[in-house]
């Protein structure tokens, strides 16, 4: 096992007498490593194929990166070939190894994170489900039995059905097709199943409206990009309600007509099911078939989405940011909906930002790129200024329908008795008596963000993160929402003794006491992370809405994204305020974002919307300009302080952070590297260390350097040396490159 020497060429004239595969481990490693292939494993290895090898002491799985001639004694051997065809394309290889150059990754964990986690297992751990398949035989007699014949008339004109289906039309049917199949009037195999969690959903009616004027002009823009056949991005730039996501099916039917697939990414998991429902409508008739890939389905869902999809059997895939992965062999065209979401961005490990993957990824595909939002990033709408990204827009909602009317409730100088102010319980009577729905926004999980001692003011904190603990009257619990710990609420103080111990400030939990305390005949529910945690939670919460079995739906951010429920003619939004508050430059821009969203989400049906907005800052330009459905305003303020800062756009940025279980280690660590950086800075500005705003988290001290440079070469170079300092680092401390960080917690 060597390191790769640079630019291994392969053999030429089939394989060599003597043979080595470059091959990138699932393992933090910075370079592959080259393994000799013994003569029995060379007609099974080939560039994009997993294999086992030794590693150290133990054995790790890679795939194969090049194959080359040996010119290196002592090489280890391979030992296992895993697969009888390349798992990742030559097109799929190169797109992530420039993925991994780009964010400074290991390659190897690059490759893991593209494949479905049982395939990355040094013990493989999903299997292969199969059951039996049965076909109507060519005959010209019918059978005996009038249940055999019921069975055979359905079945003919079909293709091959599975056993499972055929058993949710006919109880108990073993025995008649077996009986079947001793009469020739039935072929029956054994093959593959396919585990598919939308495959017995019911598909509603397909309602193809006409388009209005600026959706042509738009669809008109991507179908001539579809027809030149190379790479392009456009910005699809609509109201709330504009009807985005009718375009995207007129313009993923112009692909699928070239014979091409279709890549539809969004940012949160619970959307996808209203998605691929509408999807799954649309295309049912041209027999596409659509695919699902997120990180909450089964390990055994994903496998067998994945090998359809790499297998050429998808023609459509929806997916949140993993979904960028997907082995979709001829990739037409790519739709980012909601684009400007930070759920894009990954947050852990390899922190890879799945939109600018999307654009990597279409450019070696000569696919398409759709960017869909109502509040674009403003980088995204930058780059539509400066040329780099055609612009489409739709200002006006479909049917003409008008955009809600917004109110700023000012608190200045007010108390209030409880979470809402008279003028959102007034609203909220009057929507209630006209047998309307009303949507609420608090961006708070639990009954309270933190218990207070009235007598010395002391709060509790998380011993692991040293964050103020959530309370959770509901289960009389204290919790930390990064590291789960909880404990019980304390009867006394541990630093005065004192007994006064109350729940200070409103979360979804309590807000929605207080509803039912104000409406005791409303039917009121919540949607947040832990009312949603449960399979299948949160489809209900949204069937019940479009049924119009909830009267008000409270939630976090959650509500704000991608729902249309017609019956919602109020929207209230509480503590608007408390995102503008964070130690970051983009505060304001998820602040506008969140607001238009969730205002969004009123008055999409036949009747007029209303929303009501409560702030102790009225004036800030974020709320002001998200009250007023102005966009542009927003984004000259904002893209002006961005300007005289130097932020991206007009910047670069990457954030360094290390993280340890020692405070001082961590701290010493951290100078030496930002000392050692500064040496060679030259047209870098070198920010910090400094503690992380989350100085503490799941017990471990967290210090961060930020790189800041008006390009983006000088940043890359630099990482030269953290990558190089990164190999000496103690064992027991961690060092995280964020590459375009969206957040500096």
């Amino acid at each position: 096992m060597r390191p790769m020497d640079p630019g291994p060429q392969t053999g030429e004239g089939g394989c060599p007498s003597a043979l080595s595969a470059v091959v990138a481990v699932f393992a933090p490693l910075d370079k592959p490593l080259s393994y000799e292939v013994p003569a029995a494993l060379r007609e099974q290895v080939a560039p994009g194929v997993r294999v086992r090898v030794p590693l150290g002491n133990r054995r790790a799985l890679g795939v194969i990166l090049e194959l080359a001639s040996a010119g290196v004694e002592g090489l280890r051997p391979v030992e296992e070939v895993l697969d009888l065809q390349p798992l990742l394309s030559s097109p799929m290889l190169a797109f992530l190894r420039r993925a991994a150059a780009y964010y400074h990754h290991p390659l190897g964990e690059v490759l893991r994170a593209a494949l479905p986690a049982g395939l990355t297992a040094v013990k493989t751990r999903v299997n292969i489900v199969t059951e039996r398949f049965y076909r109507a035989a060519c005959a010209v007699q019918d059978p005996p039995g009038a249940r055999q014949r019921e069975i055979l008339a359905w079945l003919r004109g079909r293709e091959e059905v599975p056993l499972s289906e055929i058993s949710r039309h006919f109880p108990a049917p073993h025995a008649v097709l077996k009986r079947l199949v001793e009469l020739n009037l039935l072929s029956v195999r054994e093959g593959e199943r396919r585990r598919d969690p939308f495959l017995d959903q019911p598909v509603p009616v397909d309602v193809r409206p006409v388009l209005g004027v600026d959706q042509q002009q738009a669809l008109a823009a991507l179908l001539d990009a579809l027809a030149a056949g190379r790479f392009a991005q456009f910005l699809l730039h609509g109201v709330t309600g504009s009807g985005k996501t009718e375009i995207y099916l007129h313009a993923i039917a112009a692909v699928l007509e070239q014979g091409r697939q279709a890549l539809v990414l969004v940012p949160e998991i619970a959307l996808t099911p209203q998605l691929v429902a509408r999807f799954r409508t649309r295309f049912q008739a041209a027999c596409a078939r659509v695919a699902v890939l997120h990180s909450a389905l089964s390990e055994g869902e994903r496998y067998d989405a994945w090998r359809a999809i790499a297998r050429g059997e998808v023609q459509i895939v929806i997916g949140a940011r993993s979904a960028v992965f997907a082995p979709l062999p001829d990739l037409g065209i790519v739709v980012v909906d909601e684009e400007h979401e930070s759920g894009y961005k990954q947050s852990e490990g390899w922190r890879y930002h799945a939109r600018d993957l999307a654009l990597l990824r279409a450019q070696g595909s000569a696919a398409v790129v759709v960017l869909g939002s109502a509040t674009p990033a403003l980088t995204t709408f930058y780059r539509t200024q400066a040329g780099d990204t055609g612009y489409l827009s739709l200002d006006a909602r479909v049917l003409g329908r008008p955009l809600p009317e917004v109110e700023l409730v000012d608190l200045g100088g007010r108390r209030l008795s409880g979470a809402l102010a008279p003028e959102l319980m007034e609203a909220l009577s009057a929507t209630l008596e006209r047998k309307e729905q009303a949507l609420l926004l608090l961006n708070r999980r639990g009954f309270a963000p933190y218990l207070l001692c009235r007598e010395c003011g002391a709060t509790f904190r998380c011993p692991n993160c040293e964050i103020t603990l959530t309370y959770y009257q509901s289960r009389r619990r204290l919790r930390c929402h990064y590291c789960d710990y909880v404990q019980r609420p304390p009867e006394r103080c541990s630093g005065c003794g004192g007994t006064s111990i109350e729940p200070e400030g409103a979360g979804t939990e309590r807000l929605e006491e207080e509803l039912a305390v104000a409406f005791p005949v409303a039917r009121i529910a919540r949607m947040d992370r832990d009312t949603t945690s449960r399979k299948g939670a949160h489809q209900s919460l949204v069937d019940g809405m479009e049924q119009g079995a909830i009267d008000i739906l409270i939630g976090t951010q959650m509500v704000a994204k991608g729902h249309d429920f017609p019956r919602v003619t109020l929207v209230g939004v509480i503590g608007a305020d408390s995102s503008l508050n964070f130690p970051d430059f983009r505060s304001a821009e998820r602040t506008f974002a969140l607001l238009t969203q969730v205002a969004g989400r009123a008055g999409r049906g036949t009747l007029q919307g209303r929303v009501l907005i409560q702030t102790y800052a009225p004036t800030h330009h974020a709320l002001a300009c998200a009250a007023r459905h102005d966009y542009l305003g927003f984004y000259e303020q904002e893209i002006a302080f961005r300007r005289e800062l130097g932020y991206p756009p007009f910047g670069y940025l990457i954030n360094l952070v290390l993280a340890g279980n020692q405070p001082l280690q961590v701290e010493r660590c951290a100078a030496e590297l930002a000392e050692e950086l500064s040496r060679k800075a030259g047209e870098v500005e070198i920010l910090g260390p400094a503690p992380c705003p989350l100085a503490r988290l799941r017990g471990k001290t967290r210090y961060q350097i930020l790189l800041k440079a008006a390009a983006r070469a000088p940043l890359h170079r630099l990482l030269g040396v953290v990558d190089s300092r990164r190999r000496k680092l103690p064992r027991t401390l961690s060092l995280a490159v964020d590459v375009d960080p969206l957040d500096m917690l």
